[in-house]
């Protein structure tokens, strides 16, 4: 059995660690791995005018194409096969509607160090958000 496994990424150092944690572990990973990076809109594109959205849009989509490509090559010359996928939105509710609706079975993320019981309860955070939110289980870096 290959379980399906989703990976959000971004361009942290938490996302870093958690790419090079699975490639040291690999061999307890399936072959294939889906890599997904949402691209938080929510509030970036109100503070702009709106004849220059769509070329905010398609640079902050091409940036994050360059990310995810460069994450996948680092997956894929550790002998994974990658699927990509970019989407728009905010990642604390894209994520787990992706993992949920689609029918993942297993969904690894990194958290970011030193942040905290007190940081998650005041600010929330994508990954505890994430955690309680999937239907799927968790594989917290």
């Amino acid at each position: 059995m290959n379980p399906k496994i989703l990976i959000p990424v971004n361009d942290s150092p938490t996302t870093q660690q958690t790419i090079e944690d699975i490639i040291i572990y690999r061999e307890r990973f399936p072959q294939k791995l889906v890599l997904l990076h949402v691209i938080n809109d929510q509030l970036a594109y109100r503070m702009i005018p709106d004849f220059q959205v769509d070329m905010v849009r398609e640079n902050a989509e091409k940036a994050a194409r360059q990310r995810l490509e460069k994450i996948a090559g680092k997956l894929r010359d550790a002998g994974f096969a990658v699927e990509l996928r970019l989407e728009f939105g905010a990642p604390r509710r894209v994520i787990p509607q992706i993992a949920n609706e689609e029918g993942f079975q297993l969904l690894v993320i990194g958290r970011k160090a030193g942040g905290g019981e007190i940081r998650d309860v005041l600010f929330g955070s994508v990954a505890n958000y994430v955690l309680h939110n999937v239907k799927c289980p968790v594989l917290l870096f």
